[in-house]
């Protein structure tokens, strides 16, 4: 089996998901997610864009519904063993063949967790999967506690985040040299992939962000590429990702000369990551995290110019983003703890004089100050 972790890594996820569901009193949990399918059994696909659902029971015994593009799939990267296949056909209802394998599992009646928060499970299948489990069980909505549970890493998880920034540097790197009067973009994005295969990294689970001029402002990948000119923005989103880790960094970097404007902001992101990153330690939550960053900004006169969210979780995780949860907004209660692995992006964007400044990187959590994991330094960048 194309394992990533040892057994015994899987062993103890399953036990303390099954703590959990005693906890809540649950008989079993159905998982949509694939990043929680991922990390509790190891299991590798893209093929949760059609209905596939792993049921574990509070016995700790697991079975695996799906289609028969994935059942080697599953055999070949993961620890299931049952594997249940469901036949594509006309009118095919997969939610029937869960809930026949629901009742065979002698789940009729019970107290059944089920993972809806998930692009893994569209609302055309939640809803049949309601209609076909309404009185079937009692249904308790079970959406987060495996994504609770990721958001601390182990030590052979941290190895892999640890991996995966850097090759994030290694794709910084190869993307350096071509940002200049007449870099193309599509070049740029070219070598800072290539880096991260050529590293036995992996595909990210959401497109690189590049963007110059005024596409410099977006915060989303868009489709067109462009060449720089002498003096221009470019900002890069992208991240290092190894088995399915991530680690992620942000810059606004600049050709010819940096204007006043650029270093004013650029000066206002780095003080802004800096006071992130004193508050991104035991005591304090995610919530106060992102009230060091918007206090930052509105000292430096920002407020309008900011985000209202300023970074996020990292993991294991699956398409269509990289971003996990829980994120840096106001009033988030979720506490900092050791053995996080946190995004921390500072974004300012000018609209009115189309300027835009970014800043941002990968970090662990620890007993005190948290550990950047980039080797990449705080500096702005003008070539």
């Amino acid at each position: 089996m194309a394992l990533h972790f040892e057994r015994t890594e899987y062993d103890a996820r399953r036990d303390r998901l099954i703590l959990e569901m005693i906890e809540r009193k649950l008989d079993a949990i159905v998982l949509f997610a694939q990043e929680s399918m991922y990390w509790l059994t190891g299991y590798d696909t893209f093929g949760f864009c059609f209905f596939q659902a792993l049921v574990l029971k509070a016995d700790g015994s697991m079975v695996l519904l799906t289609r028969s593009a994935d059942l080697r799939q599953a055999r070949h990267t993961s620890i299931i063993d049952n594997i249940v296949v469901w036949t594509d056909r006309a009118d095919a209802n997969p939610t029937v063949d869960l809930r026949n394998l629901l009742n065979d599992l002698d789940l009729l009646g019970r107290r059944i967790g089920v993972e809806y928060d998930t692009h893994g499970l569209t609302a055309f299948n939640g809803r049949r999967l309601d209609e076909q489990l309404q009185t079937f069980a009692q249904i308790i909505d079970a959406s987060g506690i495996v994504g609770h549970l990721r958001l601390f890493k182990s030590p052979a998880e941290i190895k892999k985040v640890e991996k995966a920034a850097a090759l994030a540097d290694e794709a910084f790197d190869a993307a350096l040299p071509l940002i200049k009067q007449g870099g193309d973009e599509g070049a740029i994005l070219a070598a800072m992939q290539g880096a991260i295969f050529a590293g036995g990294g992996d595909y990210p689970a959401n497109e690189f962000i590049i963007g110059s001029g005024p596409d410099a402002l977006l915060c989303r990948y868009k489709a067109g590429r462009r060449k720089l000119n002498k003096n221009d923005q470019l900002t890069l989103e992208w991240a290092g990702v190894y088995h399915h880790y991530h680690a992620a960094m942000m810059r606004t970097v600049l050709t010819g000369k940096a204007s006043k404007r650029h270093q004013e902001l650029f000066d206002a992101a780095k003080d802004a990551l800096l006071a992130v990153e004193a508050a991104m330690t035991p005591g304090n939550t995610f919530g106060d995290v992102f009230e060091a960053h918007a206090r930052s900004m509105e000292a430096n006169g920002l407020t309008k110019h900011r985000l209202n969210a300023c970074g996020y979780s990292l993991g294991a995780r699956f398409t269509p983003s990289w971003m996990d949860m829980p994120m840096f907004y106001q009033a988030n209660p979720e506490p900092i703890a050791p053995d996080m692995t946190l995004f921390a992006h500072m974004i300012i964007m000018d609209s009115e004089t189309e300027t835009a400044m970014t800043l941002g990187r990968t970090y662990l959590t620890t007993e005190s100050q948290p550990r950047p994991l980039s080797r990449h330094d705080l500096d702005l960048i003008v070539q």
